[in-house]
Order: C-alpha cells, then structure tokens, then sequence
C-alpha cells in the first residue's frame, strides 16, 4: 500500500510561530501513530519567521526539538520562491500556521495554485474567518446574534486631534464601557485590550492600529464563555460544549497558552437545550464563512437571560495538548489520531 505523502507545514511569520510548532509536534505524533503509520509519510516543511522555506533536516530539527530556527530579519526576495525539493513530492498539505500569513486566505491561495488538496478551508472561508469585521458581517446576515461593535481604521485613530476625540465620543456613545479594542486580522488575542474609561480607550485604539489598519471595537458582556468544534465539508457536525473559565481580565495570549492560567471544563455545565442551540449556531456559522474541515465557534452564554451570543470562529485552531478543538472532539469520541485522519479524508473528498 501506496502511503500518501502529506506535507506538514508550520512556523510562519505571524506572532503565533512557537504555538505553530507545538501545534505541527501534536499532529506529527498522530500521523505516525500506529493507526496511521501505514497511511502517511510525514514530510515536514518550516517556515522560518522571515518567510524562508526550510526542509530536510533542519525542518526534521524544528519539528522534533521545538526551538525556533534562523533569522526573522528580512528575507531576499529570491529566498521567499526558493522552495524545498521535498515539495514536489507532496500530495496532501496540512497546513498548521496559526494568524496572519497563514489562516487568512493567503497560504491557501499559494496552495490552490499548487493543485494539491490541503486541510482545513479555502481562501474565502479562511480570509472571511481571519478578518473580525468581514466575519462580523457574515454573521449578521446569517442572523447569528452578536454582542454591539463597529469598524474603525487605522486613519481614524492616527488623525488630526480634531478628529480622534470625535472617533472616542462616538464609540463611547454606540458601544460604552467595557469594550474590547482588537486588530481585525490577528489570532489569539494579539493586540487586544479591554477599556474601561477614555484614557484605556485611547491608548488600546493606539495599540491596536500599531497591528492592523483595520480595528473592531465590541461591547464587553457579563457571560460564560463556551466553544464549540466543528467538523465537516458540505454537511458538517457540532462537538460537545467546552467552557473556559480564567483569573485574568480577559482571554488573552498569555492567559491562552499558558499551563493552569486557565481551566477547560468539557463538557461544559449547561443544559441540554443551551447545548443543542448552541451546537446548531455553530454549524449554521460555520456554513455562513464557508468554512472547510474544521472551525473551532466562540459564544458567550448570558446564563441570566439565557441569551447566547456567538463571538468568533477560529478556521484553523491550535493543536496543541492545551487546545480546546481536539480536546472537544476527544470528549465526543473522536480520539487525536482518528481526528487527524478524519481532516486528511475531508480534504481529499473536497478536493476530489
């Protein structure tokens, strides 16, 4: 029997490279697991935080010791094109590059150009699921509830000081106190801050146009904060719920990904009911972004009122043995290995 060549690739430029490897760590054990063994050959591809592409054994060093490798100063542009000769043996990608460069439609495109299948969702699914704002609109228009927030731009914020107090008074009066400042195209909560009065406001708007030219500025709510994991193509399915409970003022990076800064209850305390409406809203989120192989769904569940809002989906979620995507599945019967092989047969069949 044939193995099929699966090319496992990770790093990145984004500020998410370390989890990135982590990530590529967790799916390397499954994919020579003993189920899989027969099935796959490993070939794993780094790409160094400068975008060079590294194979061979400096990519076989990466992914087995988890230390980051070579320089994040600026690549030759001859580099950026010069790929590894394994590439040409690859018939399946597995890309795990979390944030920008790497879940938002980007590396998808270089893929689809390569005409080679590769998991998780295409350019639309993954540019739609990587910008908050587009993501914001889509969910609207599927008529997914939502906490109250609006767009802002990098000129706004960098404006004449006519301007900016303007920006500041209409966020106060269309959103209020507490709000969450966030770059539209950054992962795990990078460059994210939470408000409180003007002066936490100004300076998290500041911070947040220093990642991104375009921002989004969303209502904080008092609510639990659950997730979902999806799985499937055309007719996907909904894990069990997952909740997240933290010490921290929000869910940030460091809160994210580091040991005991936060607790994962799966399955979450929640009824049956809140679980099956929230299950359902995932899938129809996951539907509404053309979402492809796996989606991870954020809600906030407002126990008082029982109103559940969705926050954010997340088209291609960490793997690693803190995150809650294969955790869910786990919990739902799906075991790391098997979820992985699972991935692989959904992007052949979508590619097919």
């Amino acid at each position: 029997m044939t193995k099929l060549q699966v090319g496992l690739l990770f790093g990145g430029r984004s500020g998410e490279h370390e989890v990135s490897i982590r990530s590529a760590q967790a799916i390397a054990r499954a994919l020579t697991a003993s189920e899989n063994q027969d099935k796959y050959e490993v070939t794993p591809i780094y790409i160094q935080k400068n975008g060079v592409w590294q194979g061979g054994e400096t990519s076989q060093i990466v992914l087995r010791t988890g230390e980051v490798f070579g320089s994040s100063e600026k690549a030759e542009s001859s580099q950026l094109w010069n790929f590894p000769p394994e590439v040409s043996k690859i018939d399946l990608w597995f890309p795990i590059l979390h944030g920008p460069n790497g879940e938002d439609g980007t590396i998808q495109g270089l893929l689809t150009l390569m005409q080679k299948p590769y998991v998780g969702s295409g350019v639309l699914g993954s540019c739609v699921g990587m910008d908050k704002l587009a993501m914001k609109s889509a969910f609207a228009q599927a008529g997914l509830p939502q906490v109250k927030y609006m767009g802002v731009t990098r000129d706004q914020v960098y404006s004449s000081p006519c301007v900016f107090p303007k920006l500041c008074d209409d966020i106060e009066n269309n959103i209020g106190y507490p709000c969450f400042i966030k770059p539209a195209n950054l992962g795990s909560s990078v460059g994210i801050s939470k408000a409180q009065n003007r002066g936490e406001l100004e300076k998290a708007l500041d911070e947040a146009a220093s990642y991104d030219r375009r921002l989004i500025v969303e209502a904080g709510v008092k609510a639990r904060e659950v997730e979902c994991a999806v799985l499937g193509n055309e007719n996907p399915k909904a894990s069990v719920i997952g909740e997240i409970t933290f010490n921290s003022d929000f869910y940030d990076y460091e809160t994210k990904y580091t040991d005991g800064k936060a607790n994962l209850y799966i399955p979450a305390n929640i009824s049956d009911d809140i679980a099956s409406q929230i299950q359902e809203m995932a899938i129809k989120a996951f539907l509404a972004v053309d979402g492809a192989g796996l989606g991870r769904l954020d809600f906030f569940y407002i126990e008082e009122t029982g109103e559940i809002l969705i926050n954010e989906i997340n088209t291609l979620p960490g793997f690693t043995a803190l995150s809650m995507y294969p955790q869910l599945w786990e919990a739902t019967g799906i075991p790391f290995s098997e979820l992985v092989d699972q991935l692989i047969q959904l992007a052949l069949k979508r590619h097919s």
